[in-house]
């Protein structure tokens, strides 16, 4: 048993050395950019991975052996990306610039097999329909784009304008399927009359109709009621 365990620990290291050696090839676009075909890959490789790791003759031993090992490979790389920027860098690659100052940088694009297709089409994604708008564009080691406009194409917002705006915190729950929450009411030193007070302002007598209620930082109070009638073919538009 020890052997076998010995043995399916040595192929684990093995196989999950190949998948990382893999994908690193493959690269990030395929994460962000999944299509049939990467999907289909993606199954293969799991599938052979998982083959390669159980052996011919698969056992309870092999299989529990491979869940601590796959655990234990996976919170070592982690560990290892917080300790250790080149490890980062060669485990997960690190961002590339793809436009830098309104210029495409063509040798990244090569380096990181990335089309001019594939480019327009992440810039739309962000609601960029010209390269022409764009100072900088980074492909995160995620697959993702990040993308700074030009200042020219920037939206306006209320700094801009010196304009002064009310703050906007995060919304607290009063009432959560029909049950009030005593201690959030405390917190936002509330009470119970209180909200039956504004709930009976917009027509509701009992809390427990209430699916939400919510408090935001202005004092509003927005309340969602219990839909219990069956929904209608179509009413909400989305089928």
């Amino acid at each position: 048993m020890e052997r076998e365990i010995l043995n399916t620990a040595l192929r684990t290291l093995i196989a999950y050395l190949l998948l990382l050696s893999a994908t690193r090839i493959m690269g990030r676009k395929t994460i962000s950019q999944m299509t049939f075909f990467n999907f289909v890959v993606g199954i293969t490789l799991g599938s052979v991975t998982a083959n390669l790791a159980l052996g011919a003759q698969p056992t309870a031993y092999s299989a529990s052996t491979i869940i601590i090992v796959l655990t234990l490979l996976t919170t070592l790389t982690a560990y290892v990306h917080v300790k250790s920027t080149k490890a980062t860098k060669i485990i997960n690659s690190e961002p590339v610039v793809v436009i830098d100052n309104g210029q495409i940088v063509n040798r990244n694009m090569k380096r990181i097999r990335m089309t001019l297709n594939e480019l327009s089409a992440l810039l739309r994604e962000k609601n960029v329909f010209s390269m022409a708008d764009v100072e900088f564009a980074v492909m995160e080691i995620d697959g993702k784009l990040s993308v700074l406009p030009k200042a020219a194409k920037l939206p306006l917002t209320p700094a801009d304008m010196n304009v002064q705006v009310a703050y906007k915190g995060l919304m607290k729950d009063m009432i959560v399927d029909g049950e009030i929450m005593e201690e959030n009411l405390t917190g936002a030193n509330k009470d119970s009359k209180w909200i039956l007070s504004e709930l009976s302002k917009q027509g509701i007598t009992d809390p427990q109709t209430v699916f939400y209620a919510g408090l935001d930082s202005s004092g509003g109070l927005y309340v969602s009621v219990k839909k219990e009638a069956k929904e209608q073919h179509g009413q909400y538009g989305i089928e």
